[in-house]
């Protein structure tokens, strides 16, 4: 399935994950402290049954966290999560991508735009800034320029993960 970059207010994206962290991280003690109470209440004091109360409460506070995940209002959320997940997924396969781009493989460079174009707005939605060394940043100017000499506009609207497939070790 095609992943397509959207546009997100970063400020709304920050503000929304502080607040289900909290929210989750909150569950996941009550929850982990109701467990707790009724396994020691029912079977009597142990650490283990405290331990068991904590691992019910982090699989329940998963099944609430699973169920909201499709809601609207975590938009954001989502979109970041499969954008970490397909940055991720490229990752794997820079050296032979970068590789791919020297021999001149325009799949290649379409995807490694993706990768930095990704990672940029990735940063910006976490209101940092790209702490990259000075290859990196090379190599995004070297992707540009490609791309501009091939009469390629500077940034792709998404990319398909099965392009990576062309690019597998044997």
């Amino acid at each position: 399935m095609p992943f397509h970059f959207e546009h997100h207010d970063p400020a709304t994206y920050r503000r929304k994950a502080r607040i289900i962290s909290v929210a989750m991280a909150g569950q996941l003690i009550v929850f982990g402290l109701v467990f707790a109470q009724l396994l020691t209440a029912t079977f009597g004091s142990s650490l283990w049954l405290n331990a068991l109360g904590v691992l019910l409460g982090l699989m329940a506070t998963s099944l609430v966290f699973a169920v909201l995940r499709e809601r609207p209002w975590m938009a954001e959320m989502r979109y970041v999560w499969q954008l970490k997940h397909h940055l991720s997924r490229l990752s794997g396969y820079l050296s032979t991508l970068r590789q791919a781009v020297d021999e001149g493989n325009d799949v290649a460079l379409h995807l490694l735009t993706a990768y930095h174009q990704g990672m940029t707005q990735l940063a910006e939605l976490n209101g940092r800034t790209l702490d990259d060394d000075s290859e990196r940043a090379a190599e995004r100017v070297r992707v540009r320029q490609l791309r501009r000499d091939k009469g390629l506009p500077e940034q792709v609207e998404g990319f398909d993960p099965e392009d990576l497939r062309a690019f597998r070790k044997k």
